[in-house]
C-alpha cells in the first residue's frame, strides 16, 4: 500500500527553523543532525475542520523526546503553535492534511557524533502536506510477522520519538517483500509489540486488550481508544500478547494519527474476521467523537 503523490502538493511552503521556503528550496544543511545521525525527535499530526487533534499531547511529547536527548534549546509550545499556524495559513490548509513536525538538534561546526559540536540551535521543520489517511480503512491490510524485533528500552527507549527509524524500515522492507502492507513487529520476549508504523489491538469475547508499551510507542491515538473505551464501558486493559492469540481474535485493528483506526484482515495468512460487535462500537465511537479531540490554533 503506497502513498500517492498529490499534485496540490507540488508548490508548498515550508517552515524550517524561523520562515517558510517553497519546496524547491526547502533544505537542511548537510552538517545538521539529522543528516548525520538521525539525531532529531518528531511527530505526525493530522488536520481537522475543527482543528489539529490532540495538538498538545503531540508537542509535549515531542518537547519530551528532546528533553531525553539533551536538546538545549527546545522551542516553546507557543513558537512551534504560530509555525504551524503559518504554515496552513499559507497553504490554505482547513483539513485532510498530514504535519511532519521535526525537530533536529540543528547544524554542526564539522562531522561528527558529539552534540557538541551543534552551536547553531535546534531546527524545526514544518511540512503539512494535503494527504488522505495512510491505510485504506474500508479494506484493512494484510501483515505479516517479521524477524526485525522492535527496540526495548535497554536498547533505544520507545518513548523517546525519535527520527532514528532503521528498526521499524526493516521490518516494513520485509513486509514489502512479501508484499503485505505492513510489518508486525515482536519484542524481544517474543510478545506482539506493534506494527512498523502503527499500535495494535485484538478484541477477543468482547474485551479489547493492546499490548504494554514496554517497546511499542505509547501512542496517542492508542491512548485515545483506551480513554474512550474506557469512558463508553468497553471493556479494555494492556496485557502481553502472542501471535497465536492475535491469529485467534475475533478482531484487529491498528491505530495511528497518520490512518486513524484500520482493521487489520490477515497475519501470517491467518484471516481475521473483523466481524466483532465491539470492534465496530470503538470503531463508531472514534469516527464521532474524534473531533472532539481536535485543539484549534
Amino acid at each position: 500500500m503506497l502513498q500517492q503523490y498529490d499534485p496540490r502538493n507540488e508548490h508548498l511552503q515550508i517552515f524550517i527553523k524561523d520562515r517558510l521556503y517553497p519546496r524547491a528550496e526547502a533544505k537542511v544543511s548537510v552538517f545538521d543532525s539529522a543528516v548525520q545521525g538521525g539525531d532529531a525527535v518528531w511527530e505526525g499530526l493530522r488536520v481537522y475542520p475543527e482543528g489539529i487533534v490532540c495538538l498538545d499531547k503531540h508537542l509535549t511529547r515531542l518537547q519530551e523526546s528532546a528533553k531525553a536527548l539533551a536538546f538545549v534549546d527546545i522551542p516553546s509550545k507557543a513558537f512551534i503553535k504560530k509555525a504551524i499556524k503559518e504554515t496552513l495559513e499559507t497553504n490554505g490548509m482547513t483539513h485532510d492534511t498530514h504535519i511532519r513536525l521535526t525537530l533536529t538538534r540543528g547544524e554542526k561546526i564539522t562531522s561528527g557524533m558529539d552534540p557538541r559540536l551543534n552551536q547553531k540551535g535546534s531546527c524545526l521543520i514544518v511540512l503539512a502536506e494535503w494527504k488522505p489517511l495512510v491505510y485504506d480503512n474500508e479494506h484493512g491490510i494484510k501483515v505479516i510477522s517479521t524477524s526485525q524485533r522492535r527496540n526495548g528500552p535497554q536498547f533505544l527507549d520507545s518513548k523517546i520519538h525519535h527520527n532514528n527509524l532503521l528498526n521499524n524500515i526493516l521490518a516494513k522492507i520485509q513486509a514489502n517483500v512479501a508484499g503485505k502492507d505492513a510489518g508486525l513487529m515482536l519484542d524481544d520476549r517474543g510478545f506482539v509489540a506493534e506494527l512498523n508504523g502503527t499500535n495494535l489491538f485484538m478484541v477477543k469475547n468482547g474485551k479489547v486488550r493492546t499490548p504494554f508499551a514496554h517497546a511499542c510507542l505509547p501512542g496517542i491515538t492508542r491512548a485515545t481508544v483506551m480513554e474512550l473505551c474506557k469512558k463508553e464501558g468497553v471493556s479494555m486493559e494492556e496485557a502481553d500478547i502472542s501471535l497465536v492469540q492475535l491469529y485467534n481474535a475475533d478482531a484487529v485493528f491498528a491505530t495511528g494519527t497518520m490512518g486513524e483506526l484500520t482493521p487489520v484482515i490477515e497475519i501470517d495468512g491467518r484471516t481475521i474476521p473483523n466481524s466483532d460487535l465491539t470492534f465496530k462500537r470503538v470503531l463508531n465511537l472514534f469516527k464521532e467523537q474524534v473531533g472532539g479531540y481536535c485543539e484549534p490554533l
